[in-house]
C-alpha cells in the first residue's frame, strides 16, 4: 500500500499556518468549530453562486441571504465534493476522514460498531485528544445506518440515532415529491438551531472550546415550509431550473436559522476564534419528481427541460458532478473575507483540516484519505491539499447501477461496473460533462481506470472483487 507522505511537524505547521509565531499565538485559546451540513442542496442552489466564473452557478429562483453572508465573510470552494452521492456514506466519511469505498457499505455497521473495538479516529475524538476540555454536540440528522449513536463516536450531546423520518411530517411516500406541509418549524431547522445555540452558550459560559455539528434535514423532501415563505415564492416569477415555491421556502427557512448561528457567534464574542464550515451531503435531485434510476445517467440533452443542478450534469444518486459537487464554504480567523479557492476538496478533508487548525502537530493515521486544506484557508485560496494520493475517488453503492469515479487534475473518469463502460471528461472545459473523451483519449482513461482499480483493491479488496465479478 502506498504510504502517507512523511512531513515533519515543523514543515506541516509552516505549510498549514503560515508561520510558527501565528500558531503559537492562537494555540493559547483552542478554536471552536461549527459544522453545518445541509441535505440534498445542489451546487447551483444559492443566490450568491459557488463560482463567480459561471453565472449559472447562482440559482434563478432561490434566495439564501444567510449562506450568501457566510460566503462573503469567508471563503468559497468552487470545486468541493461530497464524499458520496447519497447521505449516509457522506456522513460516515466526514466523521472518519475516509472515502466511502474504504469504509465499506454493508460491512460498515459491523466494522465500526463500538463492539468491534474499532479505535479509528473521529472528529470529536481528535479534538479531545488535542485538548481534553473540548465538548462536542451533534443535533439533527445522524443517519449512519449502523445502530451507532453520536455518543459512541465522541459526542457529548446529541439527538440520538436519527434518520430522515425524524425530519418528516408525512407518513406515506406515494406523494412525497408533491405534498407540501405548512409548519412553524420546517424540517426542524429552528429547533435544531435552538439546541445548537443553547449548547454554544453553555460552553462559552463554562470556558470550554467546542465542536458543534448541525445536520439539517432540509432541503430534503418531504417539503415543509412556513406559510409566509410559501406565499412569497408563489408570487415570485419562476426560474427555468428552480421553480418550486415549497422547495424554495424550505431552503430559505433553513437559511434563516444559519443567520441565527452567525448572529449568536458574533454576540457571544467568539467570532475571532471560531471556524464555521458549511457543506451539503450531496447534490439535489435532478428533477421534481426525480426520473427513474437508469434515466438519471442519460445525457442532459435527452431531457426536455433544464436539470435542477445545471450547469452540472445529473444529480443525487449519481457520480456526475450534479450528484457530488456541492456548496462548501469556511469562515474563521485568518481567512480573508470574500475569497474563493479553485482547489479540489472533499468531505474527508475536513477532519485533517480541523486537526491542523486546532494545533495538532502529530502526523495523522496512515489510513486517512483526507488531507488538510488549512494552508489554503490562510493563503487566500491558494495552495494544495496534501493527501497520500493525488486523486479523489468516489463510489456509488448501488445494486442497479454501481459505478465509481476518479478525479485527478483536470480529468474525471467514471466506470460503470455492470456494463464495463468508461467515460472521460475534461472538467475545466466541460463542467457539464457533455463530451465523453474516451474515444479519442482512450489511453488517458485507461491510465485513470488502473489507478481506480488499484485504489479499490488496496482499501477494500472485498468490494473490488465484487465489482470485478460483474
Amino acid at each position: 500500500m502506498k504510504r502517507t507522505r512523511l512531513i515533519s511537524p515543523f514543515l506541516w505547521l509552516l505549510c498549514a499556518l503560515g508561520s510558527s509565531s501565528s500558531f503559537a499565538q492562537e494555540k493559547t485559546v483552542p478554536p471552536n468549530f461549527i459544522f453545518i451540513l445541509t441535505d440534498d442542496q445542489g451546487w447551483s442552489s444559492t443566490s450568491i453562486g459557488m463560482d463567480d466564473r459561471f453565472a449559472a452557478s447562482k440559482s434563478d429562483f432561490f434566495e439564501t441571504p444567510s449562506i450568501d453572508r457566510l460566503a462573503r465573510e469567508g471563503m468559497r470552494f468552487t470545486n468541493a465534493y461530497a464524499p458520496a452521492a447519497i447521505c449516509s456514506p457522506t456522513r460516515r466519511s466526514i466523521l472518519f476522514g475516509q472515502t466511502p469505498a474504504r469504509l465499506g457499505d454493508e460491512t460498515f455497521p459491523d466494522t465500526h460498531h463500538p463492539r468491534s473495538n474499532s479505535s479509528q479516529l473521529t472528529i470529536p475524538g481528535l479534538l479531545k485528544g488535542i485538548d481534553s476540555s473540548y465538548k462536542a454536540a451533534h443535533f439533527g440528522k445522524w443517519d449512519l445506518r449502523a445502530e451507532i449513536f453520536p455518543e459512541d463516536l465522541g459526542f457529548d450531546e446529541s439527538d440520538g440515532d436519527t434518520r430522515n423520518a425524524h425530519g418528516n411530517l408525512m407518513t406515506a411516500k406515494d406523494n412525497k415529491w408533491e405534498a407540501v406541509f405548512l409548519t412553524n418549524d420546517p424540517k426542524r431547522s429552528s429547533s435544531i438551531t435552538r439546541r445548537g445555540i443553547n449548547f454554544m452558550e453553555r460552553q462559552v459560559s463554562q470556558g470550554n472550546p467546542f465542536y458543534l455539528q448541525l445536520s439539517h434535514y432540509a432541503p430534503h423532501v418531504d417539503m415543509q415550509t412556513r406559510e409566509a415563505s410559501l406565499e412569497k415564492y408563489q408570487s415570485k416569477p419562476k426560474g427555468a431550473r428552480h421553480n418550486n415555491p415549497a422547495w424554495a421556502g424550505m431552503l430559505e427557512d433553513m437559511d434563516y436559522t444559519i443567520g441565527q448561528v452567525l448572529d449568536k457567534v458574533a454576540s457571544l464574542g467568539i467570532a475571532g476564534n471560531t471556524y464555521i464550515i458549511l457543506m451539503a451531503d450531496n447534490g439535489s435531485v435532478e428533477l421534481l419528481p426525480p426520473v427513474p434510476s437508469l434515466q438519471k445517467l442519460q445525457h442532459p440533452d435527452t431531457f426536455d427541460q433544464p436539470l435542477r443542478n445545471a450547469p452540472l450534469r445529473a444529480g443525487k444518486w449519481t457520480l456526475y458532478e450534479g450528484g457530488i459537487r456541492v456548496p462548501f464554504m469556511v469562515k474563521g480567523p485568518g481567512i480573508k473575507p470574500g475569497t474563493m479557492s479553485h482547489e479540489p476538496v472533499g468531505g474527508w478533508d475536513i477532519l485533517p483540516t480541523i486537526a491542523i487548525l486546532a494545533g495538532d502537530t502529530d502526523l495523522l493515521p496512515e489510513y486517512l484519505d483526507g488531507g488538510s486544506f488549512a494552508g489554503i484557508l490562510r493563503s487566500e485560496g491558494r495552495g494544495e491539499v496534501l493527501r497520500k494520493n493525488d486523486f479523489l475517488v468516489f463510489h456509488r453503492y448501488s445494486k442497479g447501477y454501481p459505478h465509481s469515479a476518479l478525479i485527478q487534475g483536470e480529468f474525471k473518469l467514471i466506470r460503470f461496473w455492470k456494463s464495463g463502460k468508461l467515460e472521460l471528461y475534461h472538467l475545466p472545459t466541460d463542467l457539464g460533462e457533455t463530451t465523453d473523451l474516451y474515444p479519442i483519449q482512450t489511453a488517458k482513461a485507461e491510465e485513470l481506470d488502473n489507478m481506480l482499480a488499484t485504489y479499490l483493491q488496496e482499501v477494500n479488496p472485498e468490494l473490488a472483487k465484487k465489482l470485478l465479478s460483474y
